[in-house]
Parts: C-alpha cells; structure tokens; sequence
C-alpha cells in the first residue's frame, strides 16, 4: 500500500476539522471537529509507523498517548460546556462573552463603550 492513501485521507479529515472548527457555533460540535483533527494527526501517526517499519512503533505508540489525552481533553471539555450552558442557558460560542457571571456580563454588554456616540456621529456624517 502506498502512503499517499492514508495521508491524503488524514488531509481530508484534518481539513473537515478546521472547517469545523471555524464555521460551527455549538461548542459541541467544534469539540468534535478537534477531535477529528486529533485522529486525522493519529492515522498520520501509524501510517509513518508502518511506512518506516519502526522496530519500537514509536508512531503507534504516540497514538495512544493522543488517545489518552484525547479522552482527557473530551472529559473537560462537556465538563466545562455543561457547567456554560447550566449558567447561561446556551451552547452557542457567539452568544457566550464573558466566563464571569452572567448578570454582569449582560450589564457589561448593555453599557455603550467609551466614545462609541462619537464614532455613530463620524459615521453618519
């Protein structure tokens, strides 16, 4: 088999994962797009394995720790999703602003910034 398969194969996956990651708005689904990433890095990983004949698999045994943080990372990340969304009510990354507390953060946004009545009135003349 040639490497060029499953490389082109990971580039494809690793591609659907960045676009993932840029174009979603659920926090859910951009932590499935970064996990796509991780396992287009993973075949990647064994691929290079295999094409070299690693006596030691140093490529899969790379794997595995990706795996294992992989798994980590995923783990905190729902933690800290479900904990956003209990206190704002919403999984969407535009909507969350500020990790603060939530009554503050909507008064924070509601206050006009500094000068912003002097660049409406630049911008309507």
């Amino acid at each position: 088999m040639h490497l060029a398969y499953p490389v082109v194969l990971a580039a494809l996956l690793f591609s659907v994962g960045v676009y993932g990651v840029l174009a979603r708005r659920n926090v859910i689904l951009v932590l499935m797009s970064v996990e796509l990433m991780l396992n287009a890095v993973n075949l990647n990983l064994v691929a290079f394995d295999a094409w070299l004949r690693d006596s030691l698999h140093a490529g899969q045994a790379l794997t595995l720790f990706t795996i294992t943080i992989a798994a980590a990372e995923i783990g905190l990340g729902l933690a800290i999703v479900l904990l956003l969304f209990r206190a704002r009510g919403t999984a969407d990354i535009d909507r969350v602003t500020a990790l603060g507390d939530p009554a503050e953060a909507t008064a924070v946004a509601d206050e006009a910034p500094v000068g912003a009545e002097a660049l409406k009135g630049q911008a309507a003349a």
